[in-house]
């Protein structure tokens, strides 16, 4: 059975990957220009595709069939050839949003939901949150304009349906939160990075904030079913997700200088089939010299600044395991950086067995003030502390053990 993603530009598409869990089908990459669409859909050598941007309308016009959802939804993303030659469109985004809003335990009914966009990603989430019993406001430049957003201080669910904070243009937020003082949750359509500025604007009030890889592996997971002609279970989903989110997700690694870091992160590295990256590293690439004549030339200011500049490329990079350096938490504009990609990990050594030598700060004479500083500063940033009091083995075997488990 041969399947495929019908689209212009997929290049980073996790979709063959998806569906490599899914059936047993060969799943490709068909690029196609606008041109091409027509001959393509009639005379093309597959048996059921998913249609991505931008030809989820085009393509309606060669389907001889739609689903009830397709015609809804007004796009279609997966067709199937059936056994006369004609197309059947159908639309799994529905399901793919519906599941993502069930998942993050928001309940929509009632509510006021606002969404962010006018495109076929907010036609998908107006039509469900409609469905779903909420109360829908459109927010984009052709109704209800971001300027008037204040007017809906009382809506209590935001959903992101623009590409802005995506990658590359990490760190961008299409709408500032506290404006929005009700809210109980934010939907976030993009998927890389994990945790847009909008959804770690939203954890940092304590609310639900989910991306949109759920929606990307449960429409999948549908469309799978239409492929194949036959049910599966939800729980492919959830195993899914999890093995996507640890290839996808960073491993960053902070703590005291001589903490063991770097020694550490490689073991780990190579546990996780992950590249190994040593922030430090990148400082002086940046710098072009090494960090104690950053140091001598331009203090621990000039440093601190390049080092912010070096986990603004790393933090945008996914499946890094990244040792950084043991002062990045006395930065507070380090943490969305790396937070936006990465589980953090506090590496804890006992500071008797911290060394000092080529460590321009450590050898100062003030580790212990150091130590003391800091301490509160790791805890805020870490998701979970593993000891190095024994050895690198033993601490990269835990984390391990630890991210396995999902902790």
């Amino acid at each position: 059975m041969k399947c495929g993603l019908l689209g212009r530009k997929l290049g980073h598409s996790y979709s063959p990957q998806i569906h490599s869990y899914l059936g047993e089908y060969s799943y490709s990459l068909f690029e196609k220009e606008p041109e091409e669409i027509e001959a393509f859909l009639s005379s093309g050598d597959f048996d059921a595709i998913n249609v991505t941007i931008p030809y989820k309308k085009d393509v309606i016009p060669f389907c001889h069939t739609l689903t009830d959802c397709a015609r809804r939804m007004g796009a279609v993303n997966t067709i199937v050839r059936r056994s006369d030659g004609t197309l059947l469109g159908h639309n799994t985004d529905y399901f793919g949003f519906t599941y993502m809003v069930r998942r993050s335990g928001l309940d929509p009914a009632g509510k006021k939901a606002l969404v962010l966009g006018s495109g076929g990603a907010s036609n998908t989430a107006v039509i469900t949150l409609k469905d779903m019993g909420a109360n829908v406001v459109v927010i984009s430049h052709r109704e209800n304009t971001p300027e008037n957003i204040r007017l809906h201080r009382d809506a209590r669910i935001l959903v992101n349906a623009t590409p802005v904070g995506m990658y590359p243009n990490n760190g961008i937020s299409p709408v500032d939160l506290s404006l929005l003082p009700n809210l109980e949750g934010v939907l976030d359509m993009i998927y890389n990075p994990a945790r847009t500025k909008l959804l770690l604007d939203a954890e940092a009030r304590g609310i639900v904030a989910e991306n949109g890889l759920w929606m990307l592996v449960a429409q999948a997971k549908e469309a799978s079913e239409l492929f194949m002609d036959k049910p599966l279970p939800d729980g492919l989903i959830l195993s899914i997700h999890k093995s996507l989110s640890m290839q996808m997700e960073n491993i960053a690694l902070i703590g005291m200088p001589g903490c063991g870091k770097s020694h550490i992160g490689r073991l780990l590295a190579e546990y996780l089939g992950k590249e190994f990256v040593d922030a430090d590293q990148i400082v002086e690439e940046i710098a072009a010299r090494p960090i104690p004549r950053i140091f001598q030339d331009s203090g621990e200011p000039g440093f601190r600044a390049l080092e912010t500049e070096a986990l603004s490329r790393l933090g945008k990079r996914s499946g890094l395991v990244i040792a950084t350096g043991g002062g990045c938490v006395t930065q507070a504009a380090n943490y969305p950086l790396l937070r936006q990609n990465s589980k953090l990990v506090w590496i804890h050594r006992d500071i008797a067995q911290l060394p000092t030598d080529g460590r321009p700060l450590s050898e100062a004479g003030k580790l212990e003030a150091i130590y003391e500083t800091r301490r509160p500063l790791y805890s805020a940033f870490a998701d979970f502390v593993v000891s190095n009091d024994t050895t690198p083995e033993d601490a990269a075997k835990r984390i391990f053990e630890a991210l396995s488990k999902g902790e």
